[in-house]
């Protein structure tokens, strides 16, 4: 007779972090119309059951999803102001080109947070979480811009600005990597930085 493998409980917060990675995946792969309980059940091979007891619907999971996809391009961004040391116009290049490089610079971050994008104008939760974020993006990068000595009167106008062109030089190299390459779009981010600073 054979025997059956051992069943092993995952502990809750382990389980609930493959839920939240199933969920990146599916919406990465499939986008937002794509992604179901089901689906995320399936990616994550448990039953639908098991994704209702951890989330309260697929809304509260996806708006889970995109907080952890958060966190994970600010881990990115921290790791790269640790490396650049106490300097402050290097903390400032290294923050503005981390956006440039894996794991923020990737087509499947790409196709997340289109899907995530797509939700701002219709779910509360997710436009307040992108409201936040962005939020808390430009702020760190008005204090990194006032510790380079640019001042304060001018912080909130060049943040913004630094963060469109960020925006659009990830957006392009995500879509068409082979159109120009991570060092060229940090070459073109820090000769903006150049002309504000």
């Amino acid at each position: 007779m054979r025997k059956s493998p051992a069943f092993t409980r995952a502990e809750p917060d382990a389980r609930r972090a493959s839920l939240i990675e199933a969920a990146a995946r599916v919406l990465a792969r499939d986008g937002v119309a794509g992604t179901s309980v089901r689906a995320i059940a399936l990616e994550a091979g448990v039953s639908p059951g098991l994704v209702n007891h951890y989330f309260a619907g697929i809304d509260a999971l996806v708006a889970e999803t995109y907080a952890h996809v958060e966190a994970r391009v600010a881990e990115a961004i921290d790791a790269a102001l640790d490396v650049a040391g106490t300097d402050p116009r290097a903390r400032l290049d290294a923050f503005v080109t981390a956006s440039f490089a894996p794991p923020v610079a990737s087509g499947e971050l790409l196709a997340t947070w289109i899907a995530f994008w797509s939700l701002v104008r219709s779910r509360p939760e997710i436009a307040r979480q992108h409201d936040e974020q962005y939020a808390a993006f430009r702020a760190r990068l008005e204090a990194l811009l006032g510790d380079c000595g640019l001042p304060s009167a001018r912080q909130r106008h060049a943040a913004i600005a630094i963060t469109a062109l960020i925006d659009g030089l990830w957006l392009e190299l995500c879509l068409s990597p082979h159109a120009f390459t991570a060092a060229e779009a940090g070459e073109i981010a820090r000769f903006a930085l150049d002309a504000l600073l």
